[in-house]
């Protein structure tokens, strides 16, 4: 099973192109000024099976062009993951993202079989934890200047990346509950609205 804490089937927001975004819920790193703090919880959010998923994903196969995984911390459930990463990649050959506040050299150096083989899946890797002293939006999807894009395939290239810019996209829930996701300044957005943003915000 994955436990999620949500998902969100189309968003331009969070790599390229349009994508299908899974946040993992659960994360050990707990990064200074994360706003995603509601992901932390091993015990929060719905867990699902790696077919259930699958499914979701398949459903949306002609509407997207990758998957991306965030979080919490992907690389928590790296053998669930994995499984669900090989499916995406071998059946429905779509790209695939994954965000991860563990440093590429950190993931390989824990010789865990799980997450050995999510990195086989990935095609592009954005890694490192934020780091608030080190706030930085000039580059798209990463919010301090030490995360780095990791080419793991042929699929993304360093000029590809050059095509996007930051953004947010905000989403208004049946229940009026207002969501946003992508990457900017949130708190010049809490400032700009008079908005309590920390419970909505999902990275």
């Amino acid at each position: 099973m994955i436990r999620v804490y949500k998902i969100l089937k189309n968003t331009t927001a969070e790599g390229p192109g349009k994508r299908f975004c899974l946040w993992v819920q659960g994360c050990k790193k707990h990064c200074h000024g994360c706003y995603a703090k509601q992901t932390w919880d091993f015990d929060a959010g719905t867990p699902y099976s790696v077919s259930s998923l699958f499914e979701i994903i398949k459903a949306e196969k002609n509407n997207i062009e990758g998957v991306t995984f965030l979080g919490g911390e992907p690389f928590e459930q790296s053998a669930e993951l994995s499984k669900l990463a090989q499916l995406i990649k071998n059946d429905l050959k779509l790209t695939l993202v994954c965000f991860s506040g563990y440093t590429y050299e950190e993931l390989k150096n824990k010789k865990d079989k799980g997450t050995e083989n999510l990195l086989k899946y990935i095609d592009l890797l954005i890694d490192g934890g934020f780091e608030e002293e080190k706030f930085d939006l000039s580059r798209p999807w990463v919010g301090s200047s030490n995360q780095n894009y990791i080419f793991l395939s042929d699929k993304y290239t360093s000029e590809d990346i050059l095509n996007y810019k930051n953004k947010v996209e905000v989403h208004i829930k049946p229940d009026g509950k207002l969501e946003i996701n992508g990457m900017g300044d949130f708190k010049e957005i809490e400032s700009k609205f008079c908005l309590h943003l920390g419970e909505n915000i999902v990275k």
